[in-house]
């Protein structure tokens, strides 16, 4: 999986998918849901009916605070 530049992360939503979010993150797919359906996901996730989306400006903190020296 190809990771995400800075670019694709800011030009994501106001909400995001769990995949996106997951290879914003280094994270496999299964392992992305496993966390979701855990409440571990490191960033605010919304559930709505079976769909998980996550908050884009939580997923821009944590990418962000991970990459600072």
């Amino acid at each position: 999986m190809k990771p995400m530049t800075h670019e694709e992360l800011a030009a994501l939503p106001t909400t995001t998918t769990i995949e996106t979010a997951a290879r914003a993150l280094g994270l496999g797919r299964t392992r992305a849901y496993e966390l979701a359906r855990e409440n571990r996901f490191p960033c605010k996730v919304i559930r709505i009916g079976s769909t998980y989306r996550v908050v884009t400006a939580d997923l821009q903190r944590l990418v962000s605070s991970s990459q600072s020296p």
